[in-house]
């Protein structure tokens, strides 16, 4: 019989650029049960509505996590907007849209050099975060801020695009998809990254439907499940389909990320030719009263926001689940079976955002 024995991994890792903690029982070099603990960067920012009103927590929102930032800050915007009743014009909309999708890239951009910095690609790692940076400068362009961004506001935007700001974008956009092509192209080919992620880490669609898996995790397990096809925002005028994989393994997740990196300069390209003209913000008076549950999709999966209003400029409830909380627990079952050496890549693969996670 193998002797077991019980392996620490994290909370600090070279892989990990946020503290996580694994306790991995082994069988000599093969995994048999990884327990998950969290709970190192909690900072009490839900409590927070309390103290601040409901149109300064906009600001706390956007800062649950910086490379999701602009996708917290849209989440919880709208579902106060929906307690209150609040239309926004078209044009915030789209522009809230196309940040999404910026910030999309951007956090695929930085999962992908990660991956490949723990694989020792260092070409590649330096080749995706440069490209990285042009969304980043637009960012910085169009909304003043490269990380955080406090675009959004109850009521809409807190600025518009002008039109060579849009002509911007898509020139970046063209640029980008004629330096990415190739770069994917060799990364999916490559013999040493196939024989690093195929067959290793399975989640099968059952395990991933049955244990709550979402966004790209859960795509590569073959369910084509996408909040945007809920329609939040301007995506109920865009065209897509889920982006999916049926291979269930590392290799399907990477696959299925740098796919969809593709498909957010697509939705980029159409908003902008859909865009409308008009205002970007309505007034916003009285407080929330009610409650209201949104579903939205981060660049790692589904996130929820939940806000509850008495009446007064106070909410009595934030709530926000993020993708990487659900997406833990079929990241423990897909480390069983698994070799010691692959835990870090396999971890990698489901892109955690530990701050998101732990509020």
């Amino acid at each position: 019989m193998a002797k077991r024995s019980i392996i620490p991994f994290g909370p600090q890792h070279p892989v990990l650029p946020e503290p996580v903690h694994l306790d991995l029982i082994l069988e000599d070099e093969t995994v048999v049960e990884a327990v998950p603990s969290i709970g190192f960067v909690h900072r009490g920012l839900e409590t927070l509505v309390k103290k601040r009103d409901y149109k300064q927590y906009v600001y706390i929102a956007e800062r649950v996590c910086g490379i999701c930032s602009c996708g917290h800050g849209l989440g919880y915007c709208q579902a106060v907007e929906e307690v209150m009743g609040i239309e926004i014009p078209d044009r915030a909309k789209y522009l809230r849209t196309i940040w999404m999708e910026m910030s999309r890239i951007h956090s695929h951009l930085l999962w992908l050099g990660l991956l490949a910095d723990a694989m020792g690609f260092e070409s590649l790692f330096m080749e995706s975060w440069r490209m990285r940076e042009k969304i980043l400068d637009l960012f910085d362009k169009t909304t003043g801020g490269r990380i955080i961004h406090s675009i959004n506001q109850i009521g809409g935007v807190q600025k518009d695009m002008t039109t060579p700001m849009l002509l911007d974008i898509l020139h970046v956009i063209e640029d980008l998809t004629a330096e990415l092509k190739p770069i994917v192209e060799t990364f999916l080919h490559d013999y040493t990254v196939q024989s690093r992620l195929k067959d290793v880490g399975i989640l099968s669609r059952e395990d991933a439907v049955t244990m709550g898996a979402v966004g790209p995790m859960l795509r590569a397990s073959g369910e084509p499940y996408d909040a945007r096809l809920l329609g939040y925002a301007a995506y109920k005028d865009l065209s897509m389909e889920p982006i999916i994989s049926t291979g269930c393994d590392s290799y399907a997740r990477c696959e299925v990320r740098l796919k969809e990196l593709f498909q957010s300069f697509e939705l980029i390209r159409e908003a902008i030719g859909k865009i409308p003209n008009g205002p970007v913000n309505v007034p916003v008076k009285g407080n929330p009263s009610g409650e209201y549950f949104l579903r939205i999709e981060q660049p790692r999966g589904e996130a929820i926001y939940y806000v509850k209003g008495n009446g007064t400029k106070f909410l009595d409830r934030f709530r926000l689940r993020t993708p990487t909380t659900s997406n833990i627990p079929p990241m423990a079952e897909m480390l069983k079976g698994c070799q010691l050496a692959d835990v870090p890549l396999l971890i990698l693969t489901i892109d955690p955002c530990i701050s998101c996670t732990e509020r």
